[in-house]
């Protein structure tokens, strides 16, 4: 068969065509008859369920438990906090009937739960021996953006683990803030090999209703970035706004310190973009339904190379064995799209001579492996895949940054695509202009950088050294 007929028609830098393709012939996304809303196949919520193995432990770990609240929210308490409802209000879906009967109040579906979890934590908090409470809920959130939406990047119904955090004093809020970030690093790192930067949204990007966003991005081959994981410090606005108080130890009444934190599905969407190729998917092993496939290669005698492909033994490693009676370069090309790392191949030779065909989906190295020594080798090959995805995205972010001193740089960066450094006066007219004069880039975050010169659009001394992309 063709490759066209099963693999990706499209090259990665044709990256529209090319993404679409990928996540449908590689068995991740199906489409739904509404717009923004997509089917995860099993193959991509397995991703989603190592992520939320991995950052699941690490939050009960350091304290956090997990609740679950409800889907609908009154369009009271949405309204509680004007700031937040103002930010949402044009994403916000809402339920205005059941049946032929009109709802007194509209109910509003989530597109984020401080409005129904502030009002129970205004219950539960009473003393500051109920402090800190630290509830984190894994849900599904509908923000029904006016924009094109794009799968596993931008939906209109997502999936996501959202944090919130109620404590006695700023510094503890502060530090929460800040770790809850460096675990979304972490997770990026650690599941996914891939940099992010680690910055503040502008107070014009930050979350609405909070104090300050800090924020993780990824700069993707597409020359776009990409808001990867957020944590807000939300000071004391919602702990106002929804009476949230409690007594300290000398009997006084004060208002608790608030976080909340997200990380959503829109992960498994730039892992794809980042390490993928033409050939079709590429992901870390780390996150793979499949680690490894086994490709028996037969002409008469299937069974009994078949027989000898499952006695290969891989430990713990997830293995498939692919029996199909296609041709092997059907299968080859079938296993590449999909991402497998790792591909054995084993025929009436390799059989001879106690030996398998490894070949990395990464690098498409081929070498010869004694059936002895396959499975430390395969455990072997499966981390360094992992650390050369990591490694390459790393090189990726450093050859496509450039330092930019003023605006006619800056423009003319944007213009070919790359990940601008420069500096920031802080006023909102200037990040404003920049946005304008770029064609729609913008300030992605402030780092935590000195700044040492002057702003890139009006010449007066800088505040902030700040990242400038285009973004989805």
């Amino acid at each position: 068969m063709k490759k066209k007929e099963i693999g990706i028609t499209a090259e990665k830098d044709e990256f529209s065509e090319w993404f679409v393709q990928l996540i449908q012939k590689a068995e991740l996304i199906e489409y739904s008859n509404v717009s923004g809303c997509y089917i995860l196949r099993p193959r991509c919520y397995f991703i989603w369920e190592q992520v939320m193995k991995y950052f699941d432990d690490k939050i009960k770990k350091d304290g956090v438990k997990n609740a679950y609240f409800p889907l609908l929210v009154s369009e009271s308490n949405l309204a509680k906090e004007k700031e937040h409802v103002e930010g949402f209000n044009p994403e916000v879906a809402w339920v205005t009937q059941t049946g032929n009967t009109k709802l007194k109040e509209r109910l509003a579906i989530r597109p984020t739960s401080e409005s129904s979890m502030y009002p129970a934590y205004a219950k539960w908090i009473r003393s500051w021996r109920d402090l800190p409470l630290r509830l984190n809920q894994w849900n599904n959130v509908v923000r029904w953006e006016f924009k094109n939406p794009i799968p596993l990047i931008r939906f209109r119904e997502f999936l996501w683990q959202e944090g919130h955090s109620a404590f006695a004093t700023e510094k503890e809020a502060i530090q929460e803030v800040e770790k809850i970030l460096d675990y979304y690093v972490d997770v990026y790192k650690d599941i996914f090999a891939i940099p992010v930067i680690k910055g503040v949204k502008t107070d014009k990007e930050k979350f609405a209703g909070a104090d300050k966003t800090l924020t993780t991005e990824v700069f993707l081959p597409s020359r776009k970035c990409a808001q990867a994981g957020t944590s807000h410090n939300l000071g004391q606005n919602f702990a106002k706004a929804f009476d949230i108080k409690f007594k300290d130890e000398n009997g006084k009444e004060r208002y608790v310190w608030q976080n909340s934190w997200g990380l959503s599905a829109r992960s498994i969407g730039i892992a794809i973009m980042m390490h993928s190729d033409s050939k079709g998917l590429v992901v870390s092993p780390k996150v793979a339904e499949t680690q490894v496939v086994i490709v028996p290669i037969y002409k008469k005698d299937k069974k009994q190379v078949v027989s000898e492909a499952k006695k290969i033994k891989l430990g713990k490693v997830r293995v498939e064995i692919d029996d199909r009676d296609v041709s092997p370069g059907f299968k080859f090309n079938d296993w590449e799209m999909k991402g497998i790392p790792i591909r054995l191949e084993l025929g009436p030779k390799d059989i001879k001579l106690k030996q398998v065909v490894l070949v990395r989906r990464d690098t498409g190295k081929k070498e010869f492996v004694k059936i002895k020594d396959v499975a430390k080798k395969v455990e072997k090959v499966l981390e360094d895949i992992h650390n050369n995805l990591y490694n390459k995205a790393k090189r990726h972010l450093k050859n496509n940054t450039v330092l930019a001193k003023n605006i006619s740089d800056v423009v003319k960066s944007i213009k070919n695509k790359k990940l601008v450094k420069t500096e920031w006066c802080g006023n909102q007219k200037c990040e404003d202009w920049i946005k304008t004069k770029t064609g729609g880039a913008k300030i992605i975050c402030k780092i935590n950088e000195k700044p040492k010169g002057k702003c890139c659009y009006c010449g007066k001394k800088s505040n902030s050294v700040v990242y400038i992309a285009k973004s989805y």
